[in-house]
Order: C-alpha cells, then sequence, then structure tokens
C-alpha cells in the first residue's frame, strides 16, 4: 500500500461501516440483592447513577483489577468500566441450544439488562450507546468474557449434568453480552425501547 510524505499508508483499502441506529426491546431489568452474590432478581425498575446501580456489587466509579486485567497488578484500582451487564434474549437462547440446556435465566449469570431484537449483541462495537426511551443511556465498553463462575451457577439449576462450569465459557465466549458504564443517569424498565446508536468503526491492523 502507498505511502504519503509523512509516511501514513492511504486508505484506500480501509473498510468503513457507516453509523446507524437500531431499535430493541428491554425485556428484564435485573439487581443484585447481596454485594458478596454476582447473581441478580428481578426488579420493577432499575436505577442508574453515574456510579452504575446504586448498591449493586458492580457499582462505583472505580473498581480493582483482576484476572481479566493482566497488564496490572491485581487489586490495581481502575476506572470502572463493568458497572451493567447487557444480554439479549436471541443469544442465551443459542447458548442454551448449544449446551443441551433448556434455557439459561439472565438472573443466573447476573445480568442487570435482558434485551430482545438487537442481533448479535455480544459483538456490538466499543463506544456503542444504547439509548433507552426513559432517558438513561448506557455506554458500552465491550464484549463480557464468560467465566466458570457464571458456568457454576448455571450448573446449580441442572444439578444431572457434569461439566457446565467448563462448558459454558467455551460455548459462550462472544455470546455472553456485554459490559458498560453509565453515561447518563436515568431509571430502566421492562417493556422500555432501547436504541443502539451504533459508531461509525472499521477493523484496525
Amino acid at each position: 500500500m502507498a505511502t504519503d510524505l509523512f509516511g501514513r499508508e492511504h486508505m484506500d483499502e480501509l473498510q468503513i461501516v457507516p453509523a446507524r441506529k437500531i431499535a430493541a426491546t428491554t425485556v428484564k431489568v435485573l439487581a443484585t440483592q447481596d454485594p458478596e452474590d454476582f447473581r441478580t432478581t428481578w426488579t420493577a425498575a432499575l436505577k442508574l447513577g453515574f456510579e452504575g446501580i446504586p448498591g449493586g456489587r458492580h457499582a462505583g466509579y472505580t473498581r480493582r483489577s483482576g484476572s481479566r486485567e493482566p497488564w496490572y497488578p491485581r487489586g490495581t484500582e481502575m476506572c470502572n468500566e463493568r458497572q451493567v451487564s447487557i444480554l439479549s434474549v436471541e443469544e442465551l437462547a443459542e447458548v442454551a441450544a448449544d449446551m443441551g440446556l433448556p434455557r439459561i435465566e439472565a438472573e443466573w449469570i447476573g445480568g442487570n439488562v435482558l434485551t430482545e431484537g438487537l442481533p448479535r449483541l455480544s459483538l456490538v462495537p466499543p463506544r456503542t450507546r444504547l439509548v433507552f426511551a426513559g432517558g438513561a443511556v448506557l455506554r458500552v465498553d465491550g464484549d463480557n468474557v464468560p467465566c466458570r463462575i457464571a458456568g457454576a451457577s448455571i450448573g446449580e439449576h441442572f444439578p444431572d449434568r457434569e461439566g457446565i462450569d467448563l462448558l459454558f465459557p467455551k460455548t459462550a465466549r462472544r455470546r455472553r453480552g456485554l459490559v458498560a458504564y453509565v453515561e447518563r443517569p436515568g431509571v430502566i424498565r421492562p417493556g422500555e425501547a432501547v436504541t443502539a446508536h451504533i459508531p461509525e468503526h472499521w477493523l484496525y491492523r
């Protein structure tokens, strides 16, 4: 590929995906009841502040690094981009079917917002804004990597099956939903419309 006088590659081969909007629906909202338990329960309204879900397990302006951030010593204080967990009806059904299970519920794996109608939710690019009809806005950080802890939680509901804790991380990769932070506080309710404002993006090589 040719370069200009400044050594920058020309962008003739760059494939840019235009920005667009996709309408979806909020099916369920959930929150943790016990700060020591990542699993969630149904709630009639999910209140969001700049710190996330007040009183929730993942609330806070900052958090401590863990196994997902090997570039920091474990326990390093860092920005909390994982305030809210977002899942989709479609992906949960796909993963359950591929695991040979009748269902996987959002609350079993700590979901906060369950959506329907947004294709391939987990592949939505970072910087996407999820704008809810009531005014709340979530900014997507990226996909949520599945782990054995969530797999073990699923396994508790199917005691006749072994190995679900290991099978889930393999099966749910890139289908385990998104993590996001609160860009605009508000309240999200079941049945509420949500629009994904997907930014212009491209593959960086």
